[in-house]
């Protein structure tokens, strides 16, 4: 079928070889296997209704055990009947390094799952994904004791910020065995082509034969906004684009699934501008047609033949219809539809999903949103935003040994973690409330108290 291999890739396809050339020419999917009725398939396919029942019976109970639900294996109990306390055995997290942190992510950044961290330029985006490179290494609690696999897609690795987080973190000092550099694979993908065939080849047997717990993506959007956004083609592009990213979240989360590891990408984010329609923001098409129309402002005299021009000393009258008599035989235009509910908008819909927006009383002009739109947030489960906001007036002089200039620094930014969802954690309140703040020093990441500030 079209999509077999993809769904169940350990399907065993040499028992219905006869039946599968068939499929594949009439563009049967898995999901119209499963769903459509055996007449109806058997019809579009000339294929006998044994045989198709046959193969529907077979391709559903591969998906059953797939997903752990299936009856037929009795040394492992079913996902539908695991108790609280089998799940807890199976639940895994990788730390930030830091309390408060790890509390908001319910543990750290669990296994198994596509978890993507969104910001801006400069809020912490790659400190926290070289802090997980190290924290995968540990045992449990904090890490897998497994190694870490890297790939850039920008900039390289910095190797030199790793070690000065392995020197300069105080959870590292106390460890019998630290973290090394050794333990860390990275590459390159410089394209989009490359990026593919990476993900889809090497990084499979890179995962089974070193036994890596942790695949950071950073980041996932650089690729696809030099290769679909390339002279501003984006709109012609955007099924292709789309196709793309389904499929690579699908591969993500079928190598977090299958060999219970973490796979974090980071995100970039691009200025959202609020429509007229969103009730907020700079005025649209509708108010500047309304500003228009409120000013008053005299028709136009028209030079009319002698004829038809008003008798003197008779009243003026409203309209040139009116003095001639006549109307326009063209159709009138039909009225335009209503606006929208504001709930069914997209401005209304992204604030709950992008991490920005979701304050009532914040600017609408200094929105953000994820890069790839909505149908990569489909493919990911859990979306950590990472936020900053600028420190006006005295700024605040950090004394530190490690960093250049004489070891003075000025902090002129703050910096808050925020979840927008997760299935393992509830989202963080509205705007900043529930949002952890930290900073990012010589150690990594690191939060501050609400009494300090």
């Amino acid at each position: 079928m079209t999509d077999l291999s993809r769904v169940l890739p350990g399907f065993p396809t040499a028992q219905y070889a006869g039946l599968l050339p068939a499929l594949e020419n009439n563009k049967v999917t898995t999901a119209e296997l499963l769903t459509l009725d055996i007449a109806d398939l058997g019809k579009r396919t000339k294929l006998p209704l044994l045989d198709l029942k046959r193969l529907c019976n077979a391709v559903l109970e591969a998906l059953h055990v797939d997903l752990g639900v299936s009856e037929k294996q009795p040394d492992k109990p079913s996902a539908l009947k695991q108790t609280a306390s089998d799940l807890a055995q199976r639940w895994s997290t990788i730390s930030t390094l830091d309390e408060s942190l790890d509390q908001a992510l319910g543990g750290g950044v669990p296994t198994g799952y596509v978890t993507e961290i969104v910001g801006e330029s400069g809020a912490g985006k790659t400190q926290f994904l070289l802090t997980m490179l190290l924290a995968v290494q540990l045992p449990p609690p904090h890490g897998l004791g497994r190694p870490a696999l890297y790939i850039s897609t920008e900039a390289p690795l910095s190797t030199t910020r790793l070690a000065q987080m392995l020197r300069r973190n105080p959870f590292f000092k106390d460890l019998d065995k630290k973290p090394t550099l050794d333990r860390i694979m990275s590459t390159a993908t410089p394209d989009l082509e490359s990026q593919e065939h990476i993900l889809q080849y090497q990084v499979p047997v890179q995962v089974e034969r070193h036994n890596v717990g942790l695949i950071v993506l950073d980041s996932v959007a650089a690729n696809y906004r030099a290769e679909y956004e390339r002279g501003g083609s984006l709109g012609s592009n955007m099924a292709a684009r789309s196709a793309d990213l389904i499929r690579m979240g699908h591969l993500l989360h079928d190598l977090a699934r299958r060999h219970n590891l973490a796979v974090v990408v980071a995100n970039q984010v691009m200025d959202r501008i609020p429509s007229s329609h969103s009730g907020g923001g700079t005025p649209g098409l509708f108010a500047i047609k309304s500003s228009v129309a409120a000013t008053p402002k005299q028709p136009p005299r028209l030079a009319l033949p002698r004829a038809l021009a008003a008798p003197p000393g008779a009243e003026p009258t409203s309209s040139l219809a009116d003095m001639v008599g006549v109307r326009s035989s063209m159709p009138e235009p039909p009225p335009e539809d209503p606006p929208a509910p504001a709930s069914l908008l997209l401005d209304h819909q992204n604030r709950w999903v992008t991490g920005w927006g979701d304050d009532p009383y914040a600017d609408p002009n200094h929105f953000k949103t994820p890069t790839l739109g909505l149908v990569w947030s489909t493919q990911i489960a859990s979306r950590i935003a990472l936020l900053k906001r600028p420190v006006y007036g005295r700024k605040e002089i950090i004394e530190d040994e490690d960093l250049p200039g004489g070891g003075v620094a000025l902090r002129n930014w703050r910096r808050w973690m925020k979840v927008v969802f997760a299935p393992h954690v509830p989202g963080t309140g509205q705007g900043l409330d529930g949002a952890v703040e930290f900073e990012v020093n010589m150690g990594g990441l690191k939060s501050i108290e609400k009494d300090k500030e």
